[in-house]
């Protein structure tokens, strides 16, 4: 029998909605996570996301950046009635606390445009946790539900994305929605020119150049290399720290930006 709090969280509609409606089935202010928990605005969804743990920011972060991804439900409940059957079938316990059943969830269910695999799920955890008997119990009735449905599962550890990536995507996410200069089409011939004459010197380095001769404020050309690099004017391989960034690491997708240029001076035409 589920317990009291469970039922009325069932009430509450938790675990359904899609994008800025979905509530997730469990929020920060109803457990004591093992690791430090994080709220996290996300860009995708328009709504506050409840993260239990570093590792589960880090993946919310790769999830955000990734451009297939279109929504990510965190904390996502998983059917009960099927996953008692499961363990059932394993003849394991499912998951309880003080004797009441408890709802398992997988921390992320993400939707994404791609055709091939338009949604599947995950469960971030730490390595070391995985040489517990029962964590492994667990993540096989988990696996079971989500094979049962034919959506892809998969667990992901610390081991999975390197800290380079995770620097890098902290370091870019918060520009990633902020407002694009309506001067973006000479900013982006500045600094095209600028990277292809200078391939060996560092965009740190370049940045305080272009600030000396400018006469700008220090760090004012890093800040908008940044927002050009977080909106994908400019890309570059996410695993290298963005501290010993080449101009020659970095590449400009022509089709994008200039497509991006468009739709901008479009919209600041139409206000």
């Amino acid at each position: 029998m589920l317990s009291k709090k469970q039922q009325k969280w069932i009430k509450e509609e938790r675990g359904q909605g899609e994008l800025a409606d979905y509530k997730p089935w469990i929020k920060i202010s109803d457990i004591s996570s093992a690791g430090r928990s994080h709220r996290t605005f996300g860009h995708k969804t328009r709504r506050t996301h409840h993260l239990m743990s570093d590792l589960e920011l880090a993946a919310f972060l790769v999830l955000e950046w990734s451009a297939d991804v279109t929504d990510i439900r965190e904390q996502f409940p998983l059917k009960y009635e099927d996953t008692q059957q499961i363990a059932n079938s394993m003849q394991v316990k499912h998951p309880s606390i003080r004797g009441e059943l408890h709802i398992m969830t997988s921390d992320f269910y993400v939707v994404t445009s791609n055709t091939l695999h338009n949604q599947f799920a995950i469960q971030a955890k730490y390595s070391k946790d995985l040489n517990n008997p029962r964590v492994i119990e667990k993540l096989e009735i988990e696996r079971r539900y989500w094979q049962s449905k034919g959506i892809p599962w998969q667990i992901i550890t610390e081991k999975d994305i390197p800290l380079e990536v995770q620097n890098n995507i902290k370091w870019l996410y918060p520009e990633s929605d902020s407002y694009i200069y309506s001067d973006i089409e000479l900013k982006l011939n500045l600094y095209s020119e600028q990277i292809l004459k200078n391939p060996s010197n560092s965009i740190i380095n370049l940045c305080k150049e272009i600030d000396n001769a400018y006469h700008s404020e220090l760090g004012a050309s890093l800040n908008e290399i940044r927002k050009l690099l977080a909106q994908r004017f400019f890309t570059f391989d996410l695993r290298i720290d963005f501290r010993k960034l080449k101009c020659s690491d970095l590449n400009v997708d022509g089709t994008k930006c200039w497509g991006l240029i468009s739709e901008e001076l479009r919209y600041v035409s139409n206000q």
